[in-house]
């Protein structure tokens, strides 16, 4: 059936992708190129807003009947968003598309951003941020953005905290009005015929041309950030710049991190096929989690080492994993773990995509960076084409590049990145 996905693009730049797979429930998304990369120091915290403002009164429909017209049908409605960009999807019955699909169009090309209903969303930023917090995982990856870039990739996800309550309507609407543009977006449906989507793309998601803010291209740059929490493990992430989604090499980055290791593969397993979790156990006979990080972006992207352990194991367990990706890079790859790598990769890819989720971020993604589609036979075969000398090479990538590390937790037994 993936044979079956079109892809226009309109000369507004606005990119229609949609597979008609005769589901009787269907789902649509709305991408935008307006993930917090794009915010400015006098607007940091605004897309966080935005995700939370999305089901806010617009100029065609009250909160409550955007809350009730979808309700009524069955349907649902969300809104998620990445440095990157942001996504506002609907689902319904296939029988109520254009129901669901006034009130998705509604509130990506109409806010409204009354005064006071921002005003209410205070509330919920600083819940968001304290949920945030009670996550180790998310403080440390929000750190390590923050260190490694010197801009644009380096904004949090979160509205920070001297803004929190201070971004007002009119810099809602300046960025909104600066980064929803038709140039900027992908209008991409499953179980909905092309040509209905190539219409309401036509009609209403044209009303606003050009080309949006041009962001700046990310630079990195290095450098370390600890958080000192106490308790007892710590969380420690390095890494070097990695691929961006257009490299080359993407693929090969990709296959090293299922080498390495990216998660056990059994529920509640030890992931003992990882060769991270083989070199670390050789160190400490304490529990630990390790894995490979990959942050792929448009323009960037940063490959390393995550690893959790506890305290007094931090500096033991840190040292063996960068060590065993310095193992990779002198060639010590056997044929066994690259293959098993790239199974892992093609079954995570093809698995990814059976669920509608997967499979609009995977459509969606490449139809608003590439303005096309590659196939899963086509994905797979870019990801058996990799060689075990592609996989070598990155490996030396991440050795020679220059590191990125941000920790957290009891960090007394952490050591710094130039003692790495």
């Amino acid at each position: 059936m993936y044979q079956d996905v079109h892809v226009t693009k309109l000369p507004s730049g606005l990119v229609i992708a949609s597979l008609e797979n005769y589901s009787p429930a269907s789902r649509i998304g709305v991408l935008i190129k307006a993930g917090s990369r794009y915010e400015r120091m006098d607007n940091l915290g605004v897309t966080h807003l935005l995700r939370l403002a999305a089901s806010l009164t617009t100029k065609g429909a009250s909160a409550f009947r955007i809350c009730r017209g979808i309700e009524a049908v069955g349907g649902s409605f969300s809104v998620s968003s990445s440095r990157e960009t942001m996504v506002y999807t609907v689902d319904c019955l296939r029988d109520h598309i254009d129901t669901v699909m006034e009130y998705l169009i509604n509130v990506t090309t109409a806010p409204e951003f009354r005064p006071w209903e921002v005003s209410d969303l205070t509330a919920k930023v600083k819940v968001d941020k304290e949920l945030a917090k009670q996550t180790p995982q998310i403080g440390v990856i929000e750190n390590l953005h923050a260190a490694a870039y010197k801009n644009a990739l380096s904004n949090s996800l979160y509205c920070p905290d001297y803004m929190v309550g201070q971004i007002t309507t009119e810099q809602m609407h300046t960025f909104v009005q600066n980064n929803f543009t038709s140039a900027r977006m992908a209008l991409v449906g499953l179980g909905v015929d092309h040509a209905v989507l190539k219409q309401v793309g036509e009609q209403f998601l044209n009303i606003r041309s050009g080309t949006g803010t041009v962001g700046s291209k990310a630079v990195y740059r290095g450098g370390e950030l600890r958080h000192q929490t106490g308790g007892g493990l710590a969380h420690a992430i390095i890494v070097s710049e990695g691929a961006s989604a257009t490299s080359a090499d993407t693929t090969a980055f990709s296959v090293l991190q299922h080498v390495l290791g990216a998660g056990p593969r059994v529920k509640r397993g030890s992931n003992t096929t990882s060769t991270l979790s083989q070199a670390i156990s050789k160190v400490t006979a304490q529990p630990f989690d390790a894995s490979a990080f990959n942050a792929i972006y448009s323009d960037s992207g940063l490959f390393g080492v995550y690893t959790i352990c506890q305290t007094k194991d931090a500096k033991d367990v840190i040292k063996a994993a960068v060590g065993e990706v310095n193992a990779v890079a002198q060639g010590n790859l056997a044929a066994a773990d690259l293959g098993r790598a790239k199974n892992q990769l093609k079954a995570e890819y093809l698995m990814s995509i059976e669920s509608s989720e997967g499979l609009m971020e995977a459509i969606g993604t490449q139809a608003l960076i590439e303005g096309t589609y590659h196939s899963p036979e086509a994905i797979a075969q870019k990801i058996d084409a990799v060689s075990s000398a592609d996989v070598v090479n990155a490996a030396k990538r991440f050795m020679s590049g220059k590191k990125t590390m941000a920790s957290s937790g009891h960090l007394v037994n952490t050591p710094f990145i130039d003692e790495i």
